[in-house]
């Protein structure tokens, strides 16, 4: 990605923004986390959406709060998925799941989430951090020492848009400036990426369900605990971030028959460990790379987007899936990405067609 001037300048980064990607696969035998967008549907969603390849860096909203200043002077075509958070530039609603050009100059500002946890705002071009190399600080990790969260005042570049994006982000400009209001209003597209990502309860009660398989410690729980696990609620924890989601049962704390010392072992996101306690911590996408807590239960790789988007006090609960489910679930959710990209790629062409024919219609 080559970088050109700078797209936004943060002026209240909210409860957390970062820059994040799809992460950093192959260095976990060094030690190195994969880290990545702890929803990474809504990153590709909103990537796709502006003509991105799925893994450009995108901003990583937690909670919201956050607002920004449009610096490029042709403005910046972007597009917001993921958690409910009300959009505005300058009072003017900005709608999710849309590409929508937001005009230089233009304050943009996303409210608190009404439901999930993070957002994700990409940019034609993708972004990057200041005074790093294009992608450089993308997939922040702070317990690896790569990257932070943005503070006010920084600048976030955007880079080379793609020949799509260019083009979208012209005609959507050029829409805006043929509606009035001098140009200064956002301009969306016509059409809404479908949410591929259930925000709260999947089974219609408000609980959010994550599909799990067993894990290696699973025949070590006590019958009782057994039944709980997947019949009753868990709270997320205030204390949960991007390392894990820690959950308080609703009850009774999930036990172990014999609890002994374990020797360190390779973990990864999904993975539900069990400490001292009876609280099962979630792994999400900043995990360590080892540990020595028990291993329960594995969310299965189709949920760790809706983990991502859990938030303080959100409910949830387990239900067990078999391991052929669960992988027949990931490409599944995989298809959908890969659908949808090729709808977007037409409509976008369709769109641009239908702009180019508007000016010999008009004469």
């Amino acid at each position: 990605m080559r970088t050109k001037e700078a797209a936004f300048t943060i002026i209240r980064p909210g409860f957390g923004a970062e820059l994040q990607h799809l992460g950093r696969p192959g260095l976990r035998a060094q030690g190195m986390p994969a880290g990545g967008a702890m929803d990474a549907v809504s990153l590709q969603t909103a990537n796709l959406l502006c003509g991105n390849s799925r893994g450009a860096p995108a901003l990583e909203l937690a909670l919201g709060g956050v607002r920004m200043r449009v610096d490029a002077p042709d403005g910046v075509l972007a597009a917001i998925c993921g958690a409910d958070m009300p959009a505005d530039l300058d009072g003017v609603p900005v709608p999710a799941g849309r590409a929508v050009w937001l005009p230089a100059g233009g304050t943009l500002s996303l409210g608190a989430a009404r439901s999930g946890c993070r957002a994700y705002l990409a940019a034609a071009g993708g972004l990057a951090a200041p005074g790093a190399a294009a992608c450089g600080a993308a997939g922040g990790d702070e317990r690896a020492g790569i990257g932070r969260r943005l503070a006010a005042g920084e600048a976030l570049r955007r880079g080379e848009p793609s020949a799509r994006g260019a083009a979208l982000l012209a005609a959507l400009a050029q829409r805006a400036a043929q509606a009035g209001g001098g140009g200064r209003l956002p301009a969306a597209a016509p059409w809404l990426a479908p949410r591929l990502v259930a925000r709260g309860g999947a089974d219609g009660s408000g609980t959010a369900v994550l599909r799990a398989v067993p894990g290696a410690a699973y025949g070590q729980l006590t019958q009782a605990a057994r039944e709980r696990l997947w019949r009753e609620r868990l709270a997320a924890s205030p204390a949960s971030d991007r390392m894990g989601v820690r959950l308080i049962p609703d009850a009774h704390p999930i036990e172990l028959e014999r609890r002994a010392e374990l020797r360190s072992h390779g973990v990864l996101p999904g993975a539900v460990q069990l400490p001292p306690g009876g609280h099962p911590v979630a792994l999400a996408a900043g995990c360590q790379t080892t540990g020595g807590y028990p291993v329960i239960l594995h969310v299965i790789a189709a949920d760790l987007p809706r983990l991502g988007q859990l938030r303080p006090g959100d409910g949830t609960r387990f239900l067990r899936v078999e391991l052929e489910e669960a992988q027949r679930l990931l490409l599944r959710q995989q298809r959908e990405l890969d659908r949808l990209e090729a709808a977007l790629r037409l409509r976008t062409e369709r769109f641009l067609q239908e702009q180019r024919r508007a000016p010999a219609a008009d004469s």
